[in-house]
């Protein structure tokens, strides 16, 4: 399970997809729903919120926005009950770090989409999440 703290317009269509499908799950995950998973390292930061339900429903929110944006059919009732919440921390250096590592799978993936981020200067996050130094 991936859980990007990266914007999700900065994924493949691979990505993307996979990206959904592993968020629902973690939806899932979080709403008691099912046993897999229940300990993976990415549920943390959902996990560490006051209301992990409510940041991983606006979670997908973010990446049904960008679905919608590329033209996919991504079903939004299956997202569940949203609400504003807190942001949640994410530090410069564990962007920089998943960025890298989208971008070293880029390269083989989708060499296209690699190129594309060789010129990304400023990395943005997941809109959920807010940049903390370190």
């Amino acid at each position: 399970m991936r859980l990007w703290s990266i914007h999700p317009e900065y994924l493949d269509s691979i990505g993307l997809v996979a990206l959904w499908r592993e968020s629902l799950l973690a939806q899932k995950v979080l709403k008691s729903e099912t046993q897999s998973h229940k300990n993976h390292p990415q549920l943390k930061k959902f996990k560490a919120c006051p209301h992990p339900q409510y940041a991983i429903a606006n979670y997908l929110v973010e990446i049904w926005k960008e679905s919608q944006r590329r033209g996919y059919n991504f079903n939004k009732e299956k997202i569940r009950h949203t609400k504003i919440v807190e942001k949640i921390p994410i530090t410069q250096s564990e962007l920089k770090c998943e960025f890298d590592l989208l971008r070293e799978r880029l390269k083989k993936r989708t060499p296209s989409k690699y190129q594309n981020l060789l010129s990304v200067k400023e990395i943005e996050c997941n809109p959920i999440f807010k940049i903390t130094e370190g």
